[in-house]
């Protein structure tokens, strides 16, 4: 292991850790296997967000069809988040066994297969039900991805490769609620997720097909002592720490936004309809740049700076929405999705840097963060629309939008204070 003042350097400290030596056997831009991968994760990203945010742009229908309020039908969403947040660890420790690979393509087929039973959902309780095992089985991606990605990668460009698979995400985030606004305004929300359904097979054919075996994989064991270990000491890490809890509070924003913004649309005083309402997902595209250019960015501005840049970002979209006219409310919501697809890239290729063993494990905490946030921003998100109407769904977004700028700063003093007494006095 790295000594604790390299390790805490990362993301709000002073340097970068030292990168480990580089194979040349590792995949790296330019070479035709990083370009099939980039694209079966780039597919394997938009099955994901297509698959577990497919009710998101529907929820008024949903409501109005089963005769429920916001906050009972923003459920179709919190089920999915949440039961991937506590699925995604034991589907790392699968990876860590089976391969990055078999897991990721299993959970994509069943994922798959629920998604084409979900429209056909009796009721709330069934929609629910089978959202949540559908969001279960997605966990075996995220996690796997991440650690399949450090694996296989060369270090300087993990960063842009992770970028892509969050990419993906924003398109599949982006096309899911597109195709489900126009086919639920023209035959109903249940031909809308059957589509999605369609779309994330395709997908998932494209990913199994595409993805090049692991070169670099070890086989480990499932042994639930040494799991418990490798927890435990990623949740001792400092950093780790905070970077999991930034990923959930951004994503505690994102999914508290992106859950009532169709309430608030098709609401006074914009009153537009459900097509129109799929199609502003269309921000997503920002969110593909930001998270595409997160290399870059974090090349000239650093990993803190980038974060810095991210949080504003986001904050300037939040308080813009406030206003009544229409343009103000979309530009917001791209300075939201850019901020926040930004952060996130930096936020998790920092993980993956920073864990040097069990990244899996590392990885799937990370993830469990961050879908634990979706699903208490999508259910708190509702009930301070319910409570305080847009005013107070913002107003959410901001107080976690403040805890990952006092996160920051507190790792930036502790790096800073750490450093100093690693410091001989006569240096100083």
């Amino acid at each position: 292991m790295p000594p604790a003042s390299t390790k805490a350097s990362t993301l709000v400290g002073a340097a970068s850790p030292s990168p480990s030596p580089v194979s040349d056997s590792r995949l790296a831009p330019g070479a035709h296997g990083y370009r099939r991968m980039s694209f079966a994760l780039f597919a394997a990203g938009m099955a994901t967000f297509a698959l577990l945010y497919s009710t998101q742009a529907l929820l008024p229908a949903v409501s109005a069809g089963f005769g429920v309020s916001a906050s009972a039908a923003s459920w179709t969403v919190s089920a999915a988040t949440g039961a991937l947040a506590l699925a995604v660890l034991p589907m790392s420790a699968l990876s860590e066994r089976f391969g990055r690979r078999s897991v990721m393509n299993v959970s994509l087929v069943v994922a798959v297969a629920v998604g084409l039973l979900v429209p056909f959902a009796p009721n709330l309780e069934w929609l629910v039900a089978l959202r949540a095992v559908q969001g279960a089985a997605l966990a075996g991606l995220p996690a796997s991805a991440m650690a399949y990605l450090a694996e296989e990668v060369r270090p300087k460009a993990l960063v842009a490769a992770i970028g892509l698979f969050v990419a993906g995400n924003s398109i599949g985030g982006m096309s899911g609620r597109i195709v489900t606004g126009w086919v639920a305004q023209l035959w109903g929300w249940r031909a809308a997720l059957a589509a999605v359904g369609l779309m994330a097979l395709v997908c998932a054919l494209v990913f199994r097909a595409m993805l090049p075996r692991a070169r670099h994989f070890s086989p480990g064991s499932l042994n639930p002592a040494a799991l418990a270990r490798t927890v435990r000491g990623h949740l001792a890490d400092p950093l780790l720490r905070r970077l999991y809890a930034i990923g959930a509070l951004f994503m505690t924003v994102f999914g508290a936004v992106y859950t009532v913004i169709g309430y608030r649309l098709v609401e006074a005083p914009f009153h537009l309809p459900q097509g129109v309402v799929g199609s502003i997902f269309l921000v997503y595209l920002v969110g593909t740049v930001s998270s595409a250019a997160a290399g870059k960015l974090v090349g000239r501005l650093g990993r803190r700076g980038a974060l810095y840049l991210a949080v504003t970002t986001t904050a300037a979209g939040l308080l813009l929405s406030l206003t009544d006219l229409l343009g103000a409310v979309l530009l917001g919501l791209v300075l939201i999705t850019a901020g926040f697809f930004a952060g996130h890239a930096v936020a998790s290729s920092s993980v993956s840097r920073t864990a040097k063993t069990g990244r899996a494990q590392a990885s799937a905490l990370y993830q469990s963060a961050y879908y634990l946030g979706s699903s208490a921003g999508g259910t708190l998100g509702a009930i301070a629309f319910h409570a305080g109407g847009w005013d107070g769904t913002v107003l959410l977004g901001l107080l976690a939008v403040l805890g990952v700028v006092s996160i920051t700063l507190y790792g930036s003093h502790a790096a800073r204070v750490q450093q100093r007494l690693l410091t001989p006095a006569a240096q100083r």
